[in-house]
């Protein structure tokens, strides 16, 4: 059947064992990724059916897996690299930005680096300390990388196996408190380019831009402000870097405003660059500043204070209200 109803979890692990199975160079690499099958279970039953050899347990040493799996690049592999949580994707920080990033244009193009670094990201599922970032702004902002996240099951499928087979290093971050929503995932029918972003709703009032764990949200906001009476686009941009500003233009030069929505904290962060891109494209078609909604610039809180951190349903919608009444 081209057409199965799968959790976002099972929808990634579907796509890697299509992935195995397709290029016999593809390896997937991380800290209890084979035995146990990942703390999430991305990767379960995958070891058992293609070996120890192409699905590796690893030491708990992120540098240590990150420049291995450049090494094996360099040979012609295509290593998926598992970080269990955001927060310890940092010691291997420098393998990233110092090496990884660089090898293309340092080589001038003849040297690929066919990587893919799979990343659980964000919060919402009650962890502790350093299980709960958002660090995508700090990835997008090296060149040479690019920056992918899907937001439901059908994209989680589709664009692994995108990442997997580009010849760029891709951090693929997956939005953890999504992975048991459940949606439809069609094997049969790409949904569209790996970096084009998609219009998840159409509306023609005001344009809502989330990605990752914040699409559910946005729409939901959407559903809620239909109630009275307002029409609100949302677009999921699924990629970060490269981000499709066309597709956010052609959104705003309909609707006139524009509110941005990510868990990361706003100070710094992705939707400032597309507020501040956004403006220079459509100053003559807003008719209100870009707003932004996010995470507070402080350290993620202990998980019985996230709900207060994390851009829920009020904070969207206040933001809403306040574009719209400008």
């Amino acid at each position: 059947m081209a057409v199965q109803k799968l959790p976002l979890a099972k929808a990634l692990n579907e796509s890697l064992r299509k992935a195995l199975e397709t290029d016999p160079k593809v390896l997937i690499m991380g800290l209890d990724v084979g035995k146990l099958g990942g703390v999430f279970r991305i990767t379960d039953g995958l070891q058992k059916d293609f070996g120890e050899d192409r699905v590796i347990d690893t030491p708990l040493a992120e540098s240590g897996i990150v420049g291995t799996a450049i090494g094996l690049a360099l040979r012609g592999y295509r290593p998926v690299v598992e970080i269990q949580f955001d927060g310890f994707v940092f010691p291997a920080y420098d393998q990233i930005v110092s090496q990884l990033a660089k090898m293309r244009a340092r080589s001038l193009g003849t040297v690929k680096m066919p990587i893919v670094i799979r990343i659980p990201y964000g919060g919402g599922i009650g962890a502790v300390e350093h299980h709960s970032e958002s660090p995508e702004s700090l990835f997008a902002h090296v060149a040479g990388l690019k920056v992918v996240t899907p937001a439901n099951s059908n994209d989680a499928y589709w664009m692994l196996q995108q990442a997997i087979q580009s010849d760029d290093p891709v951090i693929f971050f997956e939005p953890k408190r999504r992975y048991w929503d459940k949606g439809e995932v069609d094997t049969e029918a790409i949904p569209g380019e790996l970096h084009k972003a998609r219009v998840a709703r159409e509306g023609t009032d005001l344009t809502l831009v989330g990605y990752g764990p914040m699409v559910k949200t946005c729409l939901e906001v959407a559903e809620a402000a239909a109630e009275e009476g307002k029409s609100i686009e949302v677009v999921d941009l699924r990629s970060i870097s490269p981000l499709d500003f066309d597709t956010v233009q052609a959104s705003v030069e309909k609707t006139g405003r524009l509110v941005v929505v990510h868990e990361a904290p706003v100070f710094f962060g992705s939707g400032a660059e597309i507020a501040a891109r956004i403006t220079e494209r459509c100053f003559y078609h807003l008719e209100a500043p870009v707003l932004r909604v996010g995470g507070y610039h402080a350290p993620y809180p202990p998980a019985r204070l996230e709900e207060e951190y994390l851009p829920g349903l009020d904070r969207v919608l206040d933001a809403v209200d306040r574009s719209l009444a400008y």
